[in-house]
């Protein structure tokens, strides 16, 4: 199979913005949750309900960010496919998988936490700095792990 590198490399670009985009989606989703009950009851809250729904959303971005590196240095943004080989196929795939999958995983857990802090925020609206950095804190992981798999990417030669 000559396109077994390309197939690889495109797999990799795949997974990591559809398991960072679906992890994102459940986060921002569970917060939502919770934000929607409280606001029924407090609307004016709202502001500070949305930072806190919006912070599980990074993930998909971060992914998103890796795929495009992806897709466009082996060439399907444009101008000609790159030649890629089986084993530069599979280092692309690698690459792509700690955003992937912390992407995933970090972003629902994310949801989780943003959820409890909207629960704080419904009891001590002053306290959404502190429901804010208890979110942040999971969102570390996943920029460790963008950051893995930028310079993984970026550090794979294609011609």
């Amino acid at each position: 199979m000559n396109n077994l590198g390309l197939f690889f490399a495109i797999l990799g670009a795949a997974l990591a913005v559809g398991l960072s985009g679906i992890g994102s989606a459940r986060g921002v989703g569970l917060a939502g949750e919770a934000g929607a009950g409280l606001l029924s009851e407090k609307p004016e809250l709202f502001g500070k309900v949305l930072i806190l729904q919006i912070l599980p959303g990074t993930q998909g971005l971060y992914g998103f960010i890796i795929a495009l590196l992806v897709v466009n240095k082996i060439g399907l943004l444009g101008g000609e496919l790159a030649n890629i080989t089986g084993p530069q196929g599979l280092s692309m795939l690698a690459a792509c998988l700690p955003i992937a999958v912390t992407g995933y995983f970090s972003a629902v857990y994310q949801g989780r936490v943003a959820a409890s802090g909207i629960s704080l925020i419904a009891k001590q609206p002053t306290q959404v700095g502190r429901g804010m950095t208890l979110s942040a804190l999971v969102e570390t992981y996943a920029i460790l792990t963008f950051l893995v798999s930028l310079l993984a990417v970026s550090n794979i030669s294609v011609a």
